[in-house]
Parts: C-alpha cells; sequence; structure tokens
C-alpha cells in the first residue's frame, strides 16, 4: 500500500481512483492506515464477500491473497498482479498512464 501511496498524484492525474480493501475491520483499516500514512480510502470487506467474489480468499488461511486490480468504470477488469507482483504497482500505474482508446 506504501507503493500506491507513493504513485497516488500519477495514478489521480489519470483519473484513477485508489481504493484499498482488506478483510480487516474498518476500525483496524483506519489504524493501519494511519501507521503506515496512506491517505487513501480502505475499505473493510469484513466477511469477505467482494473478496469471495474476485476469487482471492485463500480458504485455507482465511484470509485474500495481496491482489492488485485496475477496475475500467465499465466494471471489466484490465489488469491484475497476484502475490509478490502486487507488491510493486509499477504495472498498474503504467496501464492508468497509457493512452486509452476512444
Amino acid at each position: 500500500m506504501k507503493n500506491f501511496q507513493q504513485n497516488l498524484q500519477k495514478l489521480e492525474a489519470t483519473d484513477t481512483q485508489v481504493l484499498g480493501v482488506s478483510m480487516d475491520s474498518p476500525f483496524a483499516n483506519h489504524a493501519f492506515a494511519t501507521q503506515i500514512g496512506v491517505t487513501f480510502p480502505l475499505l473493510s470487506d469484513w466477511g469477505g464477500t467482494a473478496t469471495r467474489k474476485y476469487g482471492v480468499y485463500e480458504g485455507e488461511y482465511k484470509a485474500a491473497r495481496r491482489v492488485n486490480f485496475l477496475i475500467g468504470k465499465d466494471g471489466r477488469i484490465i489488469e491484475k498482479q497476484v502475490d509478490k507482483d502486487a507488491i510493486d504497482p509499477k504495472k498498474i500505474v503504467d496501464a492508468c498512464e497509457r493512452p486509452r482508446k476512444k
């Protein structure tokens, strides 16, 4: 999340809204965001409904995998980074900065 925070101005300049989602409570998300200096919204998927719908729930560990999605305004997934690839948001940032076909 810190890496997305570091790229926040670039992303917002491309009309991109950055959101973090976790299965933690809203209180825990707020405390975590404050601790690491994240200013974009962290949403709580308490219960894991969205996590399961996006297919990133790890049943054995009862936790979500680390995943970055770039979702278009039409709701379709444009780019996806999973696990260790999701630590560096460069692929997502580059995709946002590419000119869009009209």
